[in-house]
């Protein structure tokens, strides 16, 4: 493949994760979580299971406190999440998922997991397990919110 066919870099890793995101979106959708944007799914996704500060999910989502809670708050009221008094603050709340949300995230890991067996069979062990290292190396230096 000569440099002009070549695809970039960031791109070829984008690929990957929209597929994944795509296709674990149509298959909440599927099992009936089709009351919800791919907007509010990718707030929803950076809920912390322990919960999380609205100021987090905006900072990590990228995009303001106030666009984040409108996103929340329609979370809220499709009974994904609900707010909660923050016990290490009392001045502050929570964003946790509640039992819908649950279920939902049970359908998305079951499916990540096919997804990701799909791939494992496509590059192989030897070669999944690199490609997993390689990303969790990269992700040292690159993922400002990895623990």
């Amino acid at each position: 493949m000569d440099d002009e066919q070549r695809v970039d870099l960031g791109v070829s890793l984008f690929i990957p994760y929209r597929y994944m995101e795509d296709r674990i979106f149509r298959t909440l959708q599927e099992a009936g979580f089709d009351d919800w944007t791919l907007a509010q799914c990718r707030v929803f996704q950076r809920i912390h299971p322990d919960g999380s500060r609205l100021t987090d999910l905006a900072d990590q989502a990228q995009m303001s406190k106030q666009s984040a809670g409108v996103l929340v708050d329609q979370l809220e009221r499709l009974g994904y999440v609900r707010r909660v008094p923050d016990p290490t603050d009392g001045r502050a709340r929570l964003i946790v998922i509640e039992q819908r949300g649950r279920r939902a995230v049970e359908v998305a890991m079951a499916t990540r997991d096919e997804i990701l067996a799909e791939w494992q069979a496509y590059l192989g062990t030897r070669n999944f397990a690199l490609l997993h290292q390689i990303l969790a190396q990269l992700r040292e230096i690159t993922d400002p919110y990895a623990l």
